[in-house]
């Protein structure tokens, strides 16, 4: 469903977006640059120490080639420290070879006999050479005379293999060399970091519209007052809302829906096919049973459902409740039979009328008293014999009224042989409707059929009410038997107030609540037969009153 956006905005703070949209976008461009920037800084750190000590090492290995020369240290032995000395043209032949900035070689004294500017030959060096002459190898960054470097310094001995030191070597690597290939490798790098930059923001820029579509551009104040409204929509209307998701799980449903399917708000988030254990209901609210208007019975309840599917796969399904609706309904199908029947017998008692008074007219006075007294036989006749056999009071009005209506259609209504039910009903609403459903059903069936007729069983075995209604209607096809008590199946047309095929299914929904069932078969000689038994239908047996026998 597409919300409009709100009318009302919260006021901007420090020119802050309010769209949705806007604000991830900035949130995620914040993100990613820090990131880079982060990347690229934890980079570059370990980057310029790794160039220096590559360049120290370098120096050290110059050094290293320089002092394992022979004859290095036979000449600094054996001649004068001179510009054109053997040392200086060893020296400086090993500094061009390798590209070193200096190589510098000294006697114990720390005099230089090499050195790139020849008129230092001679001097003593700018830097303490201790560790050297004592034998050890050294690596450092330091300043000298030509400037800052990257250095290495060894020991020279006598012969190779000899532990006596008569000299040092010291290497220089131009320093200005290893920053000029950092900041070489520096362009490089801030391209690789631009272009990652780039492709996240053209990413979060895209995740961006995205979500912007989603939330219909909403602002994050909109989202929020539409969650709270929608939630107090939800739980005010009175009208069952149930969310599904793809997988058939209860995303949400409203009080009313918790009400109407007799479930808790634990149900959120848990199967629908485990909530409502299969049925008619399940198979409207999964979908599988497609349409505008289904009807369900639920735990008693007249159920009217439409499904509506989401994008996400999901689906919204409404229910309204229409119990009290069909419970009229079927008043004023009763209130129209019983005043048709009302009206046929306003004409047969004028008929009658008439005809005691031709009689008395003629002073047949004996005629017109027994045409009275079989006519009021009759009618108390059957009163009589219903209370005798049924003691509890509404059921036995039930009976009478519905055997007058038959009457009327031409069907003859009659009780069962043995049947007795004492007053000790525990529901007898719930009975009434069990039987006045089965007895409309079987008027209508057998109504037109030659030798007209229904026949209602009731029985007491112990607490348990056993109910037989028969008819001689056309019967019921065996493969059907399954089906009729299905919501929405029915042989009749659709009544003017709303629609058939809740009777059956409400008979089977009392009788299972009570424990019990309903089934259904052919009767001898046509028709069909309905069994309902209640279990746990009528109450403990009390004293024994004088008005039952």
């Amino acid at each position: 469903m597409n919300a409009a956006p709100l009318s009302s905005r919260a006021p901007r703070r420090f020119g802050w977006p309010q769209r949705v949209f806007s604000q991830v976008l900035l949130m995620q461009l914040a993100i990613i640059t820090g990131v880079t920037v982060l990347v690229t800084g934890l980079f570059l750190a370990p980057l310029s120490a790794q160039l220096d000590d590559e360049a120290m090492r370098r120096a050290l290995a110059v050094a290293q080639s320089t002092a394992a020369q022979p004859g290095i240290a036979e000449d600094l032995r054996t001649t004068e420290p001179s510009a054109l000395g053997p040392v200086q043209a060893a020296a400086e032949k090993i500094r061009r070879a390798t590209g070193a900035e200096y190589v510098v070689v000294l006697d114990r004294r720390g005099v230089r006999w090499s050195h790139p500017e020849a008129d230092r030959i001679g001097e003593v060096v700018s830097t303490d050479p201790g560790d050297a002459l004592r034998g050890r190898e050294v690596m450092e960054i330091d300043s000298g005379t030509l400037g800052r470097s990257a250095r290495g310094k060894v020991p020279l001995r006598e012969t190779s293999g000899s532990s006596e030191v008569v000299g040092a070597v010291s290497v220089g690597i131009e320093y200005d060399s290893v920053r000029a290939r950092l900041l070489g490798a520096i362009p490089g790098l801030l391209a690789y970091a631009g272009t990652a930059l780039a492709v996240g923001a053209l990413a979060a820029y895209l995740i961006s519209r995205r979500l912007q579509r989603q939330t219909h551009d909403l602002a994050f104040s909109d989202i929020s007052a539409l969650l709270t409204e929608r939630e107090a929509m939800l739980h005010s209307i009175r009208e069952g809302v149930v969310a599904l998701d793809g997988t058939g799980r209860i995303r949400l449903l409203n009080d009313e829906a918790q009400r109407l399917l007799g479930l808790g708000p634990e149900a959120a988030g848990r199967p629908l096919e485990e909530m409502l254990d299969g049925g008619r209901t399940a198979d409207v609210l999964a979908g599988r049973v497609v349409g505008e208007d289904l009807l369900a019975v639920q735990g008693g309840r007249v159920l009217l459902a439409n499904r509506m599917e989401t994008d996400d796969g999901g689906a919204v399904v409404t229910l309204r409740d229409r119990t009290e609706l069909e419970h009229l309904g079927r008043e004023l199908d009763s209130t129209t039979g019983l005043i048709d029947a009302l009206r046929a017998q306003d004409h047969e008692h004028a008929n009658r009328l008439h005809t005691l008074l031709g009689l008395l007219e003629l002073e047949m006075h004996e005629d017109a008293m027994e045409f009275v007294t079989e006519v009021v036989g009759v009618h108390r006749a059957t009163a009589e014999q219903v209370t005798e056999k049924v003691r509890d009071p509404l059921l036995a009005a039930l009976l009478v009224g519905k055997a007058t209506v038959a009457a009327e259609r031409g069907v003859s209504l009659r009780l069962a042989p043995g049947t007795l039910l004492p007053d000790r009903v525990v529901d007898p609403r719930g009975l009434v409707t069990v039987v006045g459903n089965l007895v409309d059903n079987a008027t209508d069936a057998a109504a037109g059929s030659a030798d007209a007729r229904i026949e209602v069983g009731l029985r007491a075995e112990g607490r348990t009410v056993v109910l037989r209604v028969s008819d001689s209607g056309p019967g019921i096809a065996p493969e059907r038997y399954g089906s009729i008590f299905t919501e929405g199946w029915s042989t009749k047309d659709v009544p003017a107030h709303g629609k058939r095929g809740l009777g059956l299914p409400l008979v089977r929904r009392l009788a299972e609540r009570q424990g019990g069932g309903v089934t259904v078969a052919g009767a001898d000689g046509g028709g069909a037969v309905f069994t309902v038994v209640l279990p746990e239908a009528l109450g403990a047996a009390g004293p024994t009153t004088g008005g039952e026998r």
